[in-house]
């Protein structure tokens, strides 16, 4: 089988003794491809430099962009260095951009601004973007789903596509996205026992326009929880989710591995198998 983590934090900070264990635990597990995600302009450009060095397995591709809590902490020279990142090769997408009302780490405010100013961006590199978006603890203190739903219609968001990364918003939610043409990317939290409404979404979802992502090193499985999450626990995802399609595991992994490609646009590209 072919598994791909599509999104995962694979910094230095994150994994001190290296990636080398993380890689060998990975071709155990049979994930072959990661997708480095991006936070700021550094971890971008971490993540672009290893995309760019990496020539034996596993394949890795960067998302490069500024996350929605490093917003207010963005230069004014960001968006010039997030553009030169991203038309690297390996740079498959604008991410993770978005909002989050949970944390509230940067002002909504610049949330916003940053947000649009990358869709914009992605729009003029013709690129997909991808999303992070956390509501409020109670929706009614901040609906960000739903701001980010107008935001992705406003810029023209179906012009570009993109992911919807470790979704956690409502089967609406779902449906919104997935009529922008986004593809819905699940992790961890859909093996939480707790999460019946994220499962019904799963179920839901067609199964061409399905993830999974570890987004490693958060949100590890359940079998796992408490521990530092890493790609090669992308395969529980799989195992889980597969189960709840009424799939069997190697055709999923196939569909998803199609849907990553999608997605990403590799399939215009030249990608080892």
């Amino acid at each position: 089988m072919f598994l791909i983590d599509s999104h995962c934090h694979l910094n230095k900070e994150y994994y001190p003794d290296g990636l080398g264990g993380v890689f060998e635990r990975a071709a155990g597990a049979e994930v072959k491809r990661m997708v480095f995600a991006s936070a700021d302009v550094a971890t971008s450009r971490e993540a672009a430099e290893l995309a760019r060095a990496q020539t034996a397995g596993p394949e890795i591709y960067a998302l490069v962009g500024v996350h929605p809590h490093e917003a207010a902490a963005a230069s004014p020279s960001y968006l010039d260095e997030i553009r030169a990142l991203a038309l690297e090769p390996r740079a498959v997408a604008v991410g993770e951009i978005g909002l989050d009302y949970f944390y509230d780490i940067s002002p909504r405010d610049e949330q916003r601004r940053v947000l649009s100013e990358q869709l914009e961006l992605a729009k003029e590199i013709k690129k997909p973007v991808v999303i992070h978006v956390r509501d409020a603890k109670e929706r009614s203190e901040g609906d960000a789903n739903g701001e980010l739903l107008a935001i992705l219609r406003e810029h023209g968001a179906d012009k570009i596509g993109g992911v919807i990364h470790c979704f956690s918003g409502t089967m609406r939610d779902a449906e919104a996205a997935l009529e922008l043409g986004f593809y819905i990317s699940f992790a961890g939290p859909v093996t939480y026992p707790k999460n019946t409404a994220l499962r019904e979404v799963a179920m839901a979802v067609p199964l061409d326009r399905i993830l999974c992502e570890t987004d490693s090193p958060y949100l590890a499985p359940q079998g796992f929880r408490g521990k530092t999450n890493e790609p090669f626990h992308v395969r529980e995802v799989y195992e889980y989710v597969s189960m709840l399609k009424g799939v069997p595991m190697e055709e999923f992994a196939a569909a998803v591995k199609e849907n990553v490609e999608r997605a990403f646009r590799l399939e215009a590209r030249n990608v080892r198998v």
